[in-house]
This record gives C-alpha cells, sequence and structure tokens, in this order.
C-alpha cells in the first residue's frame, strides 16, 4: 500500500483518487475550496442552480467506462444534448453531421459552391479522433490497451497524412481558404470550438458533437459529489478547504506536501490541478527543473477563459422553451470588429457570439417552481481590459456589469423582453475562475487549442511524468487539449503508475 496526497477534486483528481483507493492505496485529496469539482462544478444562489463553467463532456465511452470501473456507473444519470444553432441565416438543431452540413446550405444557398469544396476537405478529417463509441485506449493497460490501439495503428499512415496537411493549420487559416475573412461562412467555421484550433478538430468535432455531448441531469456538482462519496467509501480522506502550499522535495523526489503549516508525507504527489502553478508555485525547489524548462511553462499560452453570466427568471420552463426549443443553443452574433484577440476592445461583448444553457430545462428541480435558470457564456480576450480593471475593484464592478448588459442585451434577440424577467443576476470572469480552480488566466480547458502554440509535441500525448520523482501531473493539463477526455486519460494514467 502507497500513500498517496492528490492536490486538487476536479474530475481528474476525483478519478485517480478512486481507482487508487479502490487498488487499496492511502489516498488523500486536499482540496483549496469548499466543495470538489473544480471546473465541473456547479452551484445554487436564491433557489437557481448554475454549472459553473463547464456545461457537458464528450467522449462518453471513457467517462462511462470509468464510472463503470469505479462502480457508480448505476448511480450517474447522464442524458444527451442536444444543440442548436440560431442567427439571421441559421436555425436548426441538427441530430447529426450531415444534418448540420444540410441546415448550413440551407442557410446560404448561394454559396453552395464554396460549400461543396469546403466540405468535401473537412469531411476527410471527421473521422479522425476513431470510434466514438470506443473508450480512448489510455484507460486500458496490457493486451486490451493494444487491442484498443489496433484500429488506430491500421490507421496511421492516413492519419499521418491528414496531421502533416491540417495539424498545424488553424480553423481561421483552414476556413479563409474557403470563404472571404469577415464573411458570415468564415465567422461560422473559423469561430467552431476554441479560438484557432487545430483545423483537423473542426470536422471531428462537429462529427462528434450531435451524437455525443452529454451532461448530467443532477448537475455538475452531483458529479463530483457522487465521485467524492465513493471515494471516501473507499477508505480515501477528501480534505475540503485545504489549499496546498507547498510540495515538498528530497533528494529530487517529491515526498508530501506543506498545509496549513502541517508537512504531510506521501510516496507520491499527484497534481490535479493547473501545470504552470505547480512547477512555478508550489514546488519548494525550482533548482529540480531546468531552466529552459521552466521558461517554456513560463511562457506557454493556455486555453481562453470564460465569462458567464447567470440569470434566474420568473419565467416557467415551457415558457422559455418556447424560445429556446432545447436547452443549449449557439446564437451566432455577425457583428463587424469581433477579434478574440484584442484585449483592449471596450465593445468586445457586444460583437461575441454565445452560448445560451438552461439548466432548469435539462432539470425542473434547478430552479423554483415556474421559474428557470439560464446561462450565457463566451470565451474572452485574455486579460481584456487590463485584466478587467487592472486590480481596482470598482473598475472591474464596472466592466463585470458592462459585459454583463451587452451579453443579456445580445441574448434577449432570442428572448424578447428577457431583462423583464431577472430575478437574479451575476456573472464569472476569468479571474472569478481563477479565483476558484487556480486554473492560470482561469484557463477552461489547460493549453492553448492553437497548434502554433503548443505545449506539447504530441497534441494527443498524455504526460503525466515530471522532472521531480513521485510527482505526476493527474489533470487535463496533462494533455495538450484538456478537458474531461484529458482529465480521464492522466487519472488512469497516474493510477497505473502507481502499484
Amino acid at each position: 500500500m502507497k500513500n498517496v496526497i492528490i492536490i486538487g477534486s476536479g474530475m481528474g483528481g476525483l478519478i485517480a483518487g478512486n481507482l487508487l483507493a479502490k487498488k487499496g492505496h492511502k489516498v488523500t485529496i486536499f482540496e483549496a475550496h469548499s466543495m470538489p469539482g473544480g471546473y465541473t462544478a456547479g452551484f445554487f444562489r436564491k433557489g437557481y442552480y448554475f454549472e459553473s463553467g463547464t456545461l457537458g463532456f464528450e467522449a462518453s465511452a471513457s467517462v462511462f467506462k470509468a464510472m463503470k470501473d469505479i462502480g457508480v456507473f448505476e448511480k450517474s444519470d447522464f442524458v444527451k444534448l442536444r444543440m442548436r444553432f440560431v442567427s439571421e441565416d441559421l436555425n436548426g438543431t441538427p441530430e447529426n453531421y450531415d444534418d448540420y452540413k444540410k441546415m448550413i446550405y440551407a442557410g446560404f444557398p448561394a454559396e453552395k459552391e464554396k460549400l461543396d469544396t469546403f466540405f468535401s476537405e473537412l469531411d476527410k478529417t471527421a473521422g479522425m479522433m476513431g470510434n466514438v463509441d470506443e473508450p480512448m485506449p489510455f484507460l486500458y493497460s496490457g493486451l486490451k490497451m493494444f487491442k484498443s490501439m489496433l484500429p488506430y495503428i491500421l490507421s496511421g499512415p492516413k492519419q499521418m497524412k491528414l496531421a502533416r496537411q491540417y495539424g498545424n493549420m488553424t480553423s481561421s487559416e483552414f476556413a479563409a481558404k474557403y470563404f472571404e475573412k469577415d464573411s458570415k461562412l468564415f465567422k461560422v467555421f473559423s469561430g467552431f470550438g476554441y479560438p484557432d484550433m487545430p483545423s483537423m478538430y473542426v470536422g471531428t468535432g462537429l462529427a462528434g458533437m450531435f451524437t455525443d455531448y452529454w451532461t448530467v441531469q443532477g448537475g455538475m456538482q452531483s458529479w463530483a459529489d457522487l465521485l467524492a462519496e465513493n471515494f471516501r467509501k473507499l477508505g480515501g480522506d477528501l480534505e475540503l478547504n485545504s489549499h496546498v502550499d507547498k510540495i515538498i522535495t528530497k533528494n529530487g523526489a517529491a515526498v508530501g506536501v506543506l498545509c496549513k503549516n502541517t508537512v504531510y508525507d506521501a510516496d507520491y504527489v499527484i497534481s490535479a490541478g493547473d501545470y504552470k502553478k505547480t512547477f512555478l508555485k508550489l514546488l519548494d525547489g525550482q533548482s529540480l527543473i531546468p531552466q529552459a524548462l521552466q521558461d517554456k511553462i513560463e511562457s506557454a499560452a493556455v486555453s481562453e477563459g470564460f465569462y458567464t453570466v447567470y440569470l434566474g427568471l420568473n419565467m416557467s420552463n415551457e415558457e422559455l422553451g418556447k424560445y429556446m426549443k432545447v436547452p443549449y443553443v449557439f446564437t451566432y452574433n455577425y457583428k463587424p470588429g469581433y477579434d478574440i484577440y484584442n484585449s483592449e476592445d471596450a465593445e468586445f461583448f457586444s460583437k461575441t457570439s454565445a452560448a445560451l444553457y438552461s439548466p432548469s430545462m435539462v432539470n425542473p428541480k434547478h430552479a423554483p417552481e415556474g421559474k428557470s435558470s439560464l446561462m450565457l457564456q463566451t470565451t474572452v480576450p485574455y486579460h481584456w481590459m487590463d485584466n478587467w480593471g487592472g486590480g481596482d475593484k470598482e473598475v472591474y464592478g464596472q466592466l463585470k456589469e458592462k459585459a454583463m448588459d451587452a451579453m443579456i442585451d445580445s441574448a434577449s434577440r432570442l428572448i424578447p423582453g428577457l431583462k423583464a424577467y431577472i430575478e437574479y443576476k451575476d456573472a464569472a470572469t476569468p479571474l472569478t475562475y481563477e479565483k476558484f480552480t487556480y486554473n492560470t488566466d482561469g484557463a477552461s480547458s489547460a493549453w492553448s487549442w492553437n497548434p502554433k502554440k503548443k505545449f506539447y509535441k504530441n497534441s494527443m500525448s498524455v504526460n503525466i511524468e515530471t522532472p521531480v520523482k513521485n510527482l505526476y501531473i493527474g489533470s487535463c493539463w496533462a494533455m495538450q487539449i484538456g478537458g474531461v477526455p484529458g482529465a480521464l486519460a492522466a487519472a488512469y494514467q497516474c493510477a497505473k503508475k502507481i502499484k
């Protein structure tokens, strides 16, 4: 039996904790906040429930396998999410990738020739990520891992050719090959997913999002709570309100952590949180990290943060549903001047497209009877407006309110008279997310998705090992593209390493 300390109770930390506790190890998870979950958390305010940031997940086969391995699948209440797209040209809820293409063609009939050429290329990448009905190979070991990797090995030459062609091309560069910059179709396709994500992920993402995007009926927090409860039943110790101040090392190896002026010994330490802060803030000996790696970590780009508006509405789910149709709606904004890299654009939030998500349409218990909850969410430029006011609390509040008003105005195009129904409102900025998740700049999915700003050479690799012996990365930061799948892969690899 090994003594293992995990820093952070996000999805990676909780899954790693469960897997290791199930193997009989003594596991303690230290969580800085009063509840587990990290980005996959949620909260109630005045009777309304909201997701903190993460609305759902993909790679369901991997998630379901993990829940079965841990023994909580039967207690989980996962539900599939459908996405509706709305703009002045589009209005549809595709069931699959082909439906999506039909919607685009119907919305832009004059662009058929360009769309034919565009989709002929995009289709080539639509199946690059393999069979979405099968778990990731990283969740297996031994012969089972080899068998699960076999389809990837057999398709290797084709995958490598596509990766060479599209792997270093951004979604904006790909869209610009077929559509004029700032045209509506350029904005539709360059704006899919994360800004300037690899073009090869656009086809893959579109192919999977209509058939493999899920949420939790009880809310993301209920999922984190379920994993936390099971972890404790397995003998694990979850310490909430317990911020780790230092990772203690000795002779080049991690040997414990410092928390609340107390040293806790460990055979292994798993950092299930921000990679940058692990090595630049928590590690007690910077000499263990080569200077070149320190510089690389310091300068590495992270994924964009979210700005999320939380609204409690004096409107029934039925009434809200007349406008939303489904709980998750993506609305396009074609206003000129949108630039995700312009941190000085004071009017950014009046130009950005946004997702609308209603937790209470997924589960009526997420709002008081006869009322509904609604979230408005978009990605924002790094350090918008001098990082939201340059530390001035009054300016911060003004900027937060201005952004909120702009987002509500935008959502009112879909939900007429929205402002009159608002009983509760608040918002989270990237600074909010950094405060509660400790992710650098409030990063919503670990490292940058831009292929020209990669931290890891291989975007699909799982990188749990560090220059410090017995210190592993057990969060989404172990993979370039992060997210719930990245957290899962890292958790399994950590559990495999610790025998």
